[in-house]
């Protein structure tokens, strides 16, 4: 499997058409095992996307990115992963943690030399919108502890319970973008309270991630039962959770959407250190 990523002195390139090289990531069974540059030649989006294929690209990893662009890629095969931003290195670990989802098309500007960081975008699991995180902690490893709650008061988690900060790239699609944001531009010691919608958290329940199977392409599923949490693969062999939430005597039917999506969520962040 290959990963390609926008790439620009070791952050993710925002710009998709504009990218005058990508950093290509060689993995077997999860792990990156050998990287390389690859130059653009200055090329347009269609070929970009060629270009890719020539190498044999499975994934790629970029920040803005128009529709043009991204049906260039689905013709020539080559999953899309858009909207992230930080450590190009961090975003791959990130995808390959299942963290990674893609935004889709978040740049509806045609005319060359615009740039694709200034659009707000729709935010989804782990990897950030069209809107690029700005911030003095950007790109930076931020450890936060942190309590979350519904607007009920009730806590969903809290990493002063489990006596261990969180460590996490700031910025590179490894938060919820409205946690990265947050944190951007904090101080050390700093603690803040932030209330955040869907669209900044986990996004709405997507239609498109409840799956339904035949109990006959999948041996095993007859001894799950509703409510039971498993994990399934992709095509990539990548895990992701999903929850049964119908079954009969020919289908199971399993949701692939987070549990917290649709979720109004609010967090005490409190920034403990900043490692450069």
């Amino acid at each position: 499997m290959k990963i390609a990523v926008t790439h620009d002195n070791g952050e993710v390139f925002q710009h998709f058409g504009h990218t005058e090289e990508f950093k290509v990531y060689h993995v077997e069974d999860g792990v990156v095992t050998d990287t390389e540059l690859v130059g653009s030649n200055g090329s347009g989006h269609g070929a970009l996307a060629e270009l890719l294929s020539n190498h044999a690209v499975d994934v790629l990893i970029c920040g803005g990115i128009g529709g043009g662009a991204q049906a260039a890629l689905t013709e020539h095969g080559i999953e899309l992963c858009a909207g992230a931003s930080g450590s190009a290195d961090e975003a791959v670990k990130a995808y390959l943690r299942g963290e990674l989802i893609n935004t889709g098309a978040n740049c509806t500007h045609h005319e060359e030399g615009h740039s694709c960081s200034d659009h707000e975008g729709h935010q989804c699991g782990g990897c950030h919108a069209g809107s690029k995180i700005e911030g003095k902690n950007v790109g930076k490893t931020c450890r936060t502890h942190y309590r979350g709650t519904f607007n009920d008061g009730s806590q969903f988690d809290s990493s002063y319970d489990r006596g261990e900060p969180l460590e996490f790239v700031c910025g590179a699609g490894m938060m919820i973008k409205g946690f990265d944001q947050a944190v951007a531009d904090m101080e050390v010691g700093e603690t803040v309270q932030i209330h955040l919608m869907p669209s900044e958290a986990y996004g709405e329940p997507d239609p498109s991630a409840i799956l339904t199977v035949a109990l006959s392409q999948m041996p095993g599923a007859e001894n799950l039962n509703v409510g039971d949490q498993v994990y399934l693969q992709n095509t990539y062999g990548q895990t992701f959770p999903v929850k049964v939430t119908d079954k009969n005597e020919e289908t199971i039917t399993f949701d692939a959407n987070h549990e917290m999506a649709g979720k109004e969520l609010n967090f005490t962040i409190e920034l403990v250190e900043v490692l450069d």
